[in-house]
């Protein structure tokens, strides 16, 4: 590795950094600066002679004596005597003269509230915090509940107090629920409930609209935003603004009957025929009759993939047939077990028996299919892969904003196989997701049998542990969900719960099972391509992506000749290791490393298609030559920082994750190539937008509402940090600059700064009426970010 990205990696000072370090003590050892000079020698690279620091007297405060000896220390070893963040160096007064610190963002003087109240915005600089790296008020290290791994404490365990254990959200449902045997028809025409005179659930529809529900929302004029964008609601008689699309109807004998405005039946059979998954439920659109998927509320307007319950009792009852899997599974196991033997065989042992080895190893039973061809450039921004806020009406803002390729919510391989309803809905996609991406050619390498318009924007990402597990899972994928472009593998979760249990980044330290994992998915994901997102390695000062790269594009030494490349069509690089989580900066300098190594990787694949050793083409990604796409992640927050990254990190494009989330409209100002100063009012209308869209994918009934409020709340927690580019001094912005205590440019903005969650949920207010008398929300941390991107 470049000695420059080593020292990227350990958070030292860049030379763009300031390297002037506050104490915040009158009186400092003399020898302070002796030991703080040969801090920075070692940790960063000298680099002070061309670079517009200050040359200033450093000051640090004493250290003990054992800890003055920095000599025979790795650098990874001395974060805890450097600053563990930027926000701990200060800028001297020379700079600035109103003592702002590195890492607050450099807002306008007039703007400013109070400086010296300004203690507050540092509390929210630790992206990482939610996943308990600090400490409470009594310095007792805080735990996020899955870190746990779920066991429960011990009586002699304290309990951590904070914001991140145990979060709820409290209980919004109805107080007399109604069955769904009368949910969605007519009140004289109800569908016979299965349970009988055992259902504990409210029959009596007029009891249940007069004392069963809270009164309907009065916002969006009281009318059904989902009924007034489709012609009927699926939510039927639970929906909260109900009275819009309902009515009673006087029959001929005199009595008077509610009914609902429109026939959804006949609406979502209509659109079935129009999604063209008419077939799957029945010639006719209507859902087939089976046990358990005959609920209307099933099938949203508008939504792709989704999975008949049928297919998730079948899963969870273990009917599904996996024969061809199994195959595949059987041979997979056998190979490992002879590998095991051929690598601890004994060194006296005769070559006749290494042949007789060798001899045992036998193809496997069936190749891959010819995969679809995939595409990323330039004009191809992408959002990453979002735990919790990559939510499916997210997911669609940000694609009318200008995304151009998404990512489902990390799913589970387990639970995907035990046919869980959360995690198989995470499949889920809007159609806007299922159009082609931008396609510009001659910005970036292009297949020749590359097709555009069978292409498409949304991807799954799962996580496993197992090869088996995922080699199943790419399986029903491939059955189940007809709108997908890739499957990608989650190789750099840093949450310790998917850490320990092996998943997540713990792979790259398994490089052989994540080999065997990516080969077992490309042989049963059909013509869907396979692809992996990865960190930089497990420890700061030990990366391994170089050789993971390798190892993905060729397959591993001992076998690369006979089974050829694992098939990973594109590989995207967090550019931090999972012991940082998401503190210190992205280093985009190793990402440049690895960018030429796939590079010139693809140049070797280049080479052998003139020999004699030219590859099996079905063992290959994409295309003969078996090119993979590479991108770069972390960090990116203007197009300012996407271009950059793309012409001197070289990559093909760029994942963004966070900066997403605080202003989703940075890929339209990567597609118009400027900054774009969005006032309060059009960011309160991305909003409601998004409130909208949580309606029609969540239900607009008390539950639905309430979903749509707490992941609201979810994305607001990282909103409220924009800073309006007309209160900035000078520009680009940076993702871990944090702002002093502002006002904005009138109320509203102010408001959408605020940091505290009650603001939060005023804004709620204004669309989703008053929040559920049950509804809790503890924010998870003060800046969402450390499960935000997989």
């Amino acid at each position: 590795m470049a000695e420059g990205s080593d020292v990227n990696m350990t958070g030292a000072p860049s030379e763009r950094e300031c390297v002037v370090l506050a104490n915040g003590h009158d009186n400092v050892a003399p020898d302070s600066e002796e030991r703080a000079a040969k801090r920075l020698k070692v940790d960063g690279p000298a680099k002070l002679a061309g670079s517009n620091a200050i040359e200033e007297p450093v000051n640090v405060p004493a250290k003990p004596k054992e800890n003055s000896v920095v000599e025979n220390t790795m650098p990874a070893e001395r974060l805890r005597d450097a600053p563990a963040n930027e926000d701990d160096v200060k800028r001297p007064d020379v700079i600035d003269s109103r003592d702002r610190r590195n890492g607050d963002a450099p807002i306008k003087k007039e703007y400013l509230i109070d400086v010296s109240a300004s203690k507050n915005s540092s509390e929210a600089v630790d992206d990482d915090e939610a996943e308990g790296r600090g400490g409470n008020a009594n310095g007792v290290p805080r735990q996020d509940d899955r870190d746990a791994g779920g066991k429960a404490r011990g009586k002699k365990d304290k309990r951590s107090k904070g914001q991140n254990t145990d979060r709820t959200f409290g209980k919004f449902d109805d107080a007399l629920p109604l069955c769904n045997s009368r949910a969605f028809y007519p009140e004289f025409s109800p569908r016979e409930c299965k349970y009988g005179d055992r259902c504990k659930l409210c029959h009596d529809l007029r009891k249940y609209l007069k004392e069963g529900r809270r009164d309907d929302v009065e916002t969006f004029g009281g009318k059904c935003p989902v009924f007034e964008q489709y012609g009927s609601c699926p939510s039927g008689w639970k929906c909260r603004f109900v009275k819009s699309h309902m009515q009673e109807v006087e029959r001929e004998d005199g009595r008077k009957e509610l009914v609902l405005t429109n026939n959804n039946n006949n609406k979502l059979a209509e659109k079935a025929k129009a999604d063209g998954t008419a077939e799957e439920n029945g010639e006719s659109g209507e859902q087939k009759h089976e046990p358990g998927n005959d609920e209307p509320e099933e099938r949203r307007l508008g939504i792709v993939n989704v999975v008949p319950m049928a297919h998730k009792i079948e899963l969870n009852r273990r009917r599904t047939n996996f024969t061809k899997a199994d195959q595949y599974i059987k041979w997979t196991n056998h190979e490992a077990e002879l590998g095991n033997e051929f690598h601890h065989r004994k060194k006296g042992q005769s070559t006749e028996g290494i042949d007789d080895l060798r001899a045992r190893f036998v193809d496997p039973p069936f190749k891959p299919s010819e995969k679809r061809r995939l595409y990323f450039g330039p004009e191809t921004p992408t959002l990453a892969p979002l735990t919790t806020q990559g939510n499916l009406p997210f997911r669609r803002l940000c694609v009318e904003l200008g995304c151009e390729v998404t990512y489902s919510e990390m799913a589970l391989s387990m639970q995907l196989l035990q046919g869980s309803k959360a995690d198989w809905t995470l499949m889920k996609a809007h159609e806007s997701e299922v159009s082609p991406p931008k396609f510009s050619p001659g910005k970036a390498f292009v297949f020749d049998t590359y097709n555009n318009a069978k292409d498409l924007k949304f991807g799954a990402q799962i996580s496993g542990n197992q090869p088996w597990m995922v080699t199943k899972v790419a399986d029903v994928l491939n059955r189940f969900c007809p709108h997908l472009r890739l499957i990608d593998l989650n190789c750099g979760c840093p949450i310790d719960m998917v850490f320990k249990s092996g998943g997540g980044s713990a792979l790259l330290e398994s490089q052989a099972k994540m080999e065997r994992m990516i080969r077992g998915m490309n042989v049963m994901s059909g013509e869907i391509p396979i692809t992996a997102k990865i960190r930089t390695g497990v420890k700061n000062n030990r990366p391994t992506a170089t050789q993971l790269l390798g190892r993905l594009a060729f397959g591993a030494r001992e076998h690369r000749e006979r089974l050829g490349a694992p098939g990973c069509a594109a590989v995207t690089l967090h550019g931090r290791s999972r012991e940082q989580r998401y503190t210190k900066r992205a280093d985009w300098g190793y990402i440049g490393e690895c960018a030429a190594l796939v590079k010139s990787y693809n140049t070797q694949k280049d080479a052998l298609t003139d020999t004699v050793a030219e590859p099996d083409a079905s063992t290959l990604p994409n295309a003969k030559d078996g090119r993979m796409y590479f991108l770069g992640n972390g960090d990116c927050y203007s197009h300012v920082d996407y271009f950059d990254n793309i012409n001197k990190a070289h990559v093909d494009s760029v994942m963004i994750g966070r900066g997403a989330l605080i202003k989703p409209w940075i890929f339209e100002e990567i597609e118009k190539g400027q900054f774009l100063d969005k006032s309060s009012s059009e960011r309160l209308g991305y909003v409601e937008r998004f409130v909208r869209y949580g309606l029609e994918a969540w239900g607009s009934d008390e539950l639905g509402i309430g979903f749509t409020r707490r992941f609201l709340l979810e994305w607001l927690s990282f909103a409220h940090r924009y800073v309006p580019i007309g209160l900035l001094e000078y520009l680009p912005p940076s993702l871990n600059d944090r702002p002093p205590a502002y006002r904005g440019r009138d109320e509203l903005e102010t408001l959408m700064a605020s940091t505290n969650y009650k603001d939060w949920i005023k804004i709620t207010e204004m669309f989703l009426g008053p929040v559920h008398p049950g509804f809790q929300f503890i924010p998870k941390h003060k800046s969402n970010s450390y499960e935000a991107e997989g």
